[in-house]
């Protein structure tokens, strides 16, 4: 649905802008309440403050400009070198991240603790072959020419968020990642001459590492900002019953108190900005 020319879609319950995150938005609480009551959604999220020297809890983790082999460490170098003898990498089709992909992401799951569950093939090919606007990048081990990681990026005006990226766990150690992510780097920041690359916000859902690497081994820095969430009356009055117990339920192992928490958890990170 669309709301002074832009456009918001449903995610998991939330209504989120289809705009890349440097852009700002001014939305009144009316304006929102009127979009949760059309949608149907939770609550309706959006950040502000781009890019804000001050260090805060809510970030995006971008790259703005592409380094070069000699920039990087010692380690790092030795392994994309390792990385490119035991693989290469492709910029491919979505028909052949349908076809190909559908392991890497299954069994990269087995490495999560996420309350999120495993989409079927079925799903997950047809989530793939009806998306639009999207490049995939593809990783194949040399010796087997099967692949073992793919990204999905979702291209917008000159910026390119690295959506989904999928790792094999059984072909880590041929250093997969650091070949996908540099070969990537080269083409949006080089090639492309992109504004910049992201790889997302900062998680709630589950615990990654991949923020990390990524600002350790490829230079990519947090690109913090105010985080806005404005929810529908009734959601937002289970909030604030539940607000004081978020450490309680955060022990629990249920998976309906797992979802809770995550809320729970984004609320306390909005409650940050106050």
């Amino acid at each position: 649905m669309e709301s002074n020319n832009i456009t918001w879609y449903s995610y998991h319950g939330a209504l989120l802008p289809k705009v890349e995150p440097h852009i700002e938005l001014n939305i009144s609480t009316k304006e929102a309440k009127q979009l949760l009551k059309k949608s149907g959604a939770y609550f309706l999220r959006y950040t502000t403050a781009w890019d804000s020297e001050k260090v805060g809890e809510f970030w995006y983790v971008i790259n703005d400009t592409f380094s070069e082999m000699d920039v990087f460490s010692a380690n790092t170098r030795s392994k994309i070198r390792r990385g490119f003898k035991n693989c290469w990498v492709e910029k491919v089709t979505k028909e052949e991240i349908s076809k190909s992909a559908y392991e890497v992401y299954s069994k990269a799951f087995e490495r999560y603790d996420t309350p999120l569950k495993v989409s079927s093939k079925k799903v997950f090919t047809k989530n793939i072959i009806e998306s639009e606007g999207y490049d995939y990048f593809a990783v194949y081990e040399k010796k087997s020419n099967l692949m073992i990681a793919y990204s999905s990026n979702k291209i917008v005006n000159g910026v390119c968020n690295y959506t989904t990226i999928k790792f094999h766990p059984n072909y880590l150690k041929l250093y997969s990642s650091y070949v996908l992510f540099y070969e990537m780097n080269q083409y949006y920041l080089e090639s492309k001459a992109f504004l910049y690359v992201h790889d997302g916000a900062r998680s709630i859902a589950h615990d990654t590492n991949i923020h990390d690497f990524l600002i350790d081994k490829f230079r990519f820095r947090k690109s913090y900002c105010r985080l806005n969430i404005i929810y529908r009356w009734d959601i937002a009055l289970i909030i604030n019953i539940l607000y004081p117990f978020k450490s309680l339920i955060e022990k629990s192992n249920h998976h309906i108190f797992k979802k809770i928490f995550i809320v729970l958890k984004q609320e306390g990170i909005r409650r940050s900005f106050e």
